[in-house]
């Protein structure tokens, strides 16, 4: 999918997994945001929103922090829910780190609707 563009085909049963996870986790924690990321194994990491007085992290950094000390070398996916339009600029960093450019990132509402995919890579 391009970015920008409404998701209208329903998303792959394992992309509408950790869509689902993140926004557990927003509405668990109560943050502002929720994020998942899948690995190359298959194995989901799940983070909300890092708001300490010394680290603040985003949900999706924190996510693929997670992913990298639990000894992922990769990924196949990422998705946030958040109120923003998009995902921010460290956020698909952090992805396309671990993932590379092409890394599928998922931008859902708080009610889970994704408004867009847009490669890790893209500005």
């Amino acid at each position: 999918m391009l970015a920008g563009m409404t998701d209208a085909a329903p998303l792959d049963p394992e992309d509408r997994k950790i869509v689902t996870l993140a926004r557990s986790a927003r509405a668990r924690n109560g943050v502002p945001e929720g994020a998942a990321v899948r690995d190359e194994t298959g194995r989901t990491y799940v983070a909300g929103t890092v708001a300490l007085e010394s680290l603040k992290l985003s949900a999706l950094q924190t996510a693929v922090a997670m992913a990298v000390a639990s000894g992922a070398t990769s990924l196949e996916a990422a998705a946030v829910v958040t109120e923003a339009e998009g995902a921010g600029d460290a956020d698909r960093a952090a992805v396309r780190d671990l993932g590379g450019p092409a890394t599928p990132v998922l931008v859902a509402g708080l009610d889970g609707t994704v408004h867009t995919t847009v490669p890790a890579g893209e500005a």
